[in-house]
């Protein structure tokens, strides 16, 4: 069988043989097929010395170099998706310049360039009780729809800790919401927190690293006390630990796409998964980040105050004629005493509520979609009272859905009072305003009973089944009545009476 020998092996093989006698440099090149060249080579070296290379040879493309590079760093100035691509490079030198040599060179001319002028990073250190910030974005089936969402992610370099949650968009009552999660979820406040350059918590620049910073995020660092640390501009890499993670978090956690019927869930899920990712070691550390989280939160961690800080974006604005207060592209509805009038909308994540002089007046769910109205039908009672003959018409009663017992009831009233009877049921609706649907409810069936229907009788049924028995009266507050005195009674009276016979 014909031994197989390597490049090494017959380098070896030839020189023991040669230079220790045992076969002749004739015989070696012609026994192993080798140039005389090549020989010479193999006794003078004890192994292979690897291939020199030579002087390029001059290309038709060098001429216009100069002119590729000049090119190349003016598309640093300007949106990455309007630079240059090595087509369009190549399509300029060959009708601006005259270049005359083929696609291929000047693509290779372009990657060239581009590898030896790559940014060079410097490792960073990252001592503990330092946080970084930054948003992401993901699909995720939400009710059976593909949805867009804002991933918030926070991170904790020194230990490798991540919190992420995800909110139907990237907005001032999200990124404070963000905020307030994680804390809770690491269980203390970093002490100094790194951000990009984001709206949201910038107002305007005032130096290289310097920022005046927004109202609402000068809010949330009042009620936690951290410090804030701002990337240069275009240099995301300073806070590259989060944005790598960010990354970590779509792939780990968000794949396959997950399916859910409300971010509440996607969310609950999402910190599962990250409490679960604590428990791993990371190479080069010391600990699972578990351990390192610990460390971090006893030692550098300022504890969470006990006040809870709310998470929202005040905004003052006015009610139009409709009773619609405007907010975040949908309209919400207001009472319509409260029409043309100023009004404050305090927004969260989760609702929308609408202040006027420090009073509340109204309050919806928060609608993430876009050009909705929502509306209170309560709020449009008042006016529909002096316009009964709308209410059938009324775009905020279309999707009004009443128990059974209210329909029967209007019918009763319009029966009895003709075209007065739907004037008198809005009068009982409007116990709305100050009862819940449940208790109006029971009033208006117990009024079906006994077989009263006026409004004022339900009033005073629904306030009697509300009114609470008192065990004990109590003169608290009623200092009045401690003045009054009442002699004891003297039944010897009553005594007599019986014993006479008189009947009174």
């Amino acid at each position: 069988m014909t031994r197989v020998f390597t490049d090494m092996e017959i380098w070896v093989e030839v020189r023991r043989r040669v230079l220790t006698g045992e076969l002749s440099k004739r015989a070696a090149c012609r026994e192993y097929e080798i140039h005389w060249q090549t020989l010479e080579k193999i006794l003078s070296h004890s192994e292979p010395p690897g291939y020199q290379t030579t002087k390029p040879r001059p290309s038709i493309v060098d001429p216009f170099l100069p002119i590729i590079e000049e090119i190349l760093k003016s598309d640093r100035q300007v949106h990455r998706k309007q630079r240059h691509t090595a087509r369009r490079i190549f399509e300029r030198l060959r009708d601006e310049h005259g270049y005359v040599g083929g696609e291929t060179i000047v693509k290779d001319a372009v990657r060239v360039w581009k590898q030896h002028h790559r940014e060079v990073f410097l490792p960073l250190s990252h001592p503990p009780g330092e946080a970084q910030v930054d948003f992401g974005f993901a699909d995720v089936w939400l009710e059976g729809e593909l949805t867009k969402v804002a991933l918030f992610v926070m991170t904790l370099p020194y230990s490798d800790a991540i919190f992420v949650q995800a909110f139907p968009r990237e907005c001032t009552e999200v990124f404070l919401e963000g905020h307030r999660r994680a804390f809770e979820f690491f269980g203390g406040v970093p002490t100094r927190i790194s951000y990009d350059n984001s709206k949201i918590a910038v107002a305007a620049f005032t130096g290289s690293r310097d920022r005046k910073v927004t109202k609402e995020f000068q809010r949330l660092k009042s009620h936690y006390l951290f410090v804030d640390h701002f990337c240069l501009v275009r240099r995301p890499n300073e806070k590259g630990h989060v944005e790598r993670l960010v990354d970590f978090s779509r792939s780990n956690f968000l794949v396959p796409v997950p399916r859910v019927d409300s971010l509440e869930v996607l969310n609950v899920r999402l910190a599962d998964d990250c409490q679960k990712d604590l428990q791993r070691q990371l190479r080069g550390k010391a600990a699972p980040k578990s351990e390192l989280l610990d460390e971090e939160r006893q030692q550098f961690f300022r504890p969470i105050p006990v006040q809870t800080f709310e998470s929202h974006r005040i905004v003052l604005t006015d009610a139009n004629s409709l009773s619609l207060v405007r907010f975040d592209r949908n309209d919400y509805s207001v009472p319509t005493k409260y029409a043309h009038r100023p009004l404050t909308v305090v927004a969260t994540v989760d609702e929308v509520r609408i202040v006027f002089e420090n009073r509340l007046v109204a309050r919806h769910q928060r609608s993430w979609k876009k050009q909705q109205s929502l509306f209170n039908p309560v709020h449009y009672l008042a006016l529909l009272e002096r316009k009964p003959g709308g209410f059938d018409h009324a775009r905020p009663l279309e999707d009004w859905e009443l128990p059974v017992c209210f329909g029967i009831l209007r019918r009763r009233l319009e029966a009895e009072l003709d075209g007065l009877g739907t004037r008198e049921f809005i009068k009982v609706l409007r116990l709305l305003e100050t009862h819940s649907l449940t208790a109006l409810k029971i009033a208006v069936q117990h009024a079906l009973e006994i077989g009263t229907t006026n409004s004022d009788a339900v009033r005073l049924i629904l306030e009697y089944q509300q009114e609470e028995p008192v065990a004990l009266f109590c003169l608290d507050g009623r200092p009045h009545l401690k003045l009054v005195r009442v002699a004891q009674t003297d039944i010897s009276v009553y005594q007599s009476l019986l014993m006479e016979g008189t009947i009174v």
